[in-house]
């Protein structure tokens, strides 16, 4: 991965100008004192893959409904018909194309890709859920609730994608919205539910959430405003013990923070995959503010070092390693599950069973305990095939590609270091699971994105990809200028004239 630069670090003006006010407004449409509604601006690219995704799904669940009309493998509570479930998968397109309007009305310039892409990853969660058992969520079922959760992060996407205009919010109180990530850790900490021997969710009356989903965005912009802030010292000093070259010691602070605070995710909270994420993230940042490869190999030997000490003192982790080398040692104890989801890779093949013909029952249950919430991607592995699944990573490949595009065509660091940063959360977090699942690493408890099942989890990623939109919009003005913009551009005008 090569450092994402800005292709314009300051703006170029004689003064600073203030940041846009949070509006859905056009600023651009002011006349006479009086706001005027912004001109609708087509999106004829974001439409035509819109209507892909629509052709796409309405297949998808054409062939589940045969596929259980032929004496496949039924979900029980759903009926047969044309489509698996017709009014669900319909309601869900209409949110898509509800929020397309809304984006076009706004009248911004902004990416056309982002949205069809997570509608079809969507689409593929949708359909997973009414294939299985609807018992495994209560109230409107698995499906149904599935859908309201898609529908709640497709409205997030397109209000924030909309009416976000500004990034002041975030760049200014970059120390509060750490204040509250480390807040919400402890709270979690002490008020946290149990779940399965970890401590990751919070209930507030009848709702409950994981608040680690909002800690990954709030560290993402924390560490924007740091390293934008901080770059050029980052990347120019440097303090040598011998032949190490560390970054300098008053801005190492954060970093040994950054390390203490995965370690202790691990210990208080037996979250593996939360503190693999966070620390994958901050790594990954480091080197796009910086390009210094240097600073990512002591963040990697850090964690090994730390890593190494936790699997010599705390069971959860030892029992995550040994299963990790071989789960066939204790197969039908705690090796159980991902030996499953070889089985289920296994016999996906290329091509795959076909939606509904796989995940043959067990005793009258699912092969994979969990599996709509930590093992979709065996699920999709199996019905789907090895082709099925590239063509998922291929969708969060896209995600991670129009991040990087944004980042490198934002108009300073921070909103360069801040696309790069949420988009890697959705690559990195895809990863992981992806990982997990396949036996590449060991088995973490995160959910994969806009596929698995859970609210948090989705209203996190929608306000991840809403936020990304507002980003990629070509007609928002510039930023102020600030000191370490100032000094960047003086540096620039010191090389040009030497």
């Amino acid at each position: 991965m090569t450092a994402v630069v800005p292709m314009n670090d300051v703006p170029m003006n004689d003064g600073p100008m203030n940041p846009l006010p949070i509006t859905g407004l056009d600023p651009h449409a002011r006349r006479g004192g009086h706001a005027h509604l912004p001109r609708p601006r087509p999106r004829p690219r974001e439409f035509g893959l819109l209507a892909i995704v629509t052709a796409t799904l309405l297949l998808g669940s054409a062939s589940l409904a045969a596929t259980r009309a032929f004496g496949g493998t039924i979900a029980p509570g759903l009926d047969r018909g044309l489509l698996a479930d017709g009014p669900a998968l319909l309601g869900y397109l209409a949110s898509l194309f509800a929020a397309h309007i809304l984006l076009i009305l706004s009248g911004r310039r902004t990416d056309q890709v982002l949205l069809p892409t997570i509608g079809l990853l969507g689409g593929v969660s949708l359909l997973l859920m009414e294939r299985l058992p609807q018992t495994l969520a209560g109230g409107l079922g698995l499906g149904r609730t599935q859908l309201v959760w898609l529908a709640l992060s497709i409205l997030a996407i397109a209000v924030i994608g909309t009416i976000v205009r500004s990034d002041a919010w975030l760049r200014m109180y970059k120390y509060t919205w750490a204040a509250i990530g480390v807040g919400l850790l402890l709270i979690t900490f002490v008020f946290g539910h149990d779940v399965n021997g970890q401590r990751l969710t919070l209930g507030i009356g009848p709702v409950s959430g994981q608040p680690s989903e909002l800690i990954k965005i709030l560290l993402v912009v924390f560490l924007a405003g740091y390293l934008s802030e901080n770059r050029a010292l980052l990347i120019e000093e440097s303090t040598k013990i011998g032949p190490i070259r560390l970054p300098p010691i008053p801005y190492l602070a954060p970093m040994i923070a950054m390390w203490a605070i995965a370690l202790a995710i691990v210990v208080i909270q037996k979250d593996l995959g939360a503190a693999l994420l966070f620390f994958a993230v901050f790594l990954l940042l480091l080197y796009v503010a910086t390009a210094r490869a240097s600073f990512v190999v002591l963040g990697l030997i850090a964690f090994l070092v730390g890593g190494a000490v936790l699997y010599a003192f705390l069971p959860h982790v030892q029992v995550r390693v040994d299963i990790w080398l071989d789960p066939f040692a204790t197969a039908s104890g705690s090796g159980y599950q991902i030996v499953q989801a070889l089985h289920a890779f296994a016999r996906g093949g290329l091509l795959g069973t076909g939606l509904g013909a796989g995940l043959p029952m067990i005793g009258g249950a699912l092969p994979i305990p969990a599996l709509h919430t930590d093992f979709p991607f065996a699920a999709l592995g199996e019905e789907m095939g090895l082709v099925g699944i590239l063509g998922i990573l291929g969708l969060y490949l896209v995600v991670i590609e129009r991040g990087l595009r944004i980042a490198a065509s934002a108009a300073d660091d921070f909103r360069a270091i801040l696309a790069a940063g949420l988009s890697l959360i959705i690559g990195v977090q895809a990863f992981i699971i992806a990982a997990g699942n396949l036996k590449l690493i060991p088995l973490t408890g995160i959910t994969l994105p806009f596929i698995s099942y859970g609210g948090s989890s989705l209203l996190a990623s929608g306000l991840i990809v809403g936020l990304l939109i507002a980003l990629s919009d070509r007609t928002a003005e510039l930023p102020a200028v600030t000191g370490s913009a100032q000094r960047s551009l003086r540096r620039r005008q010191n090389r040009g004239s030497a």
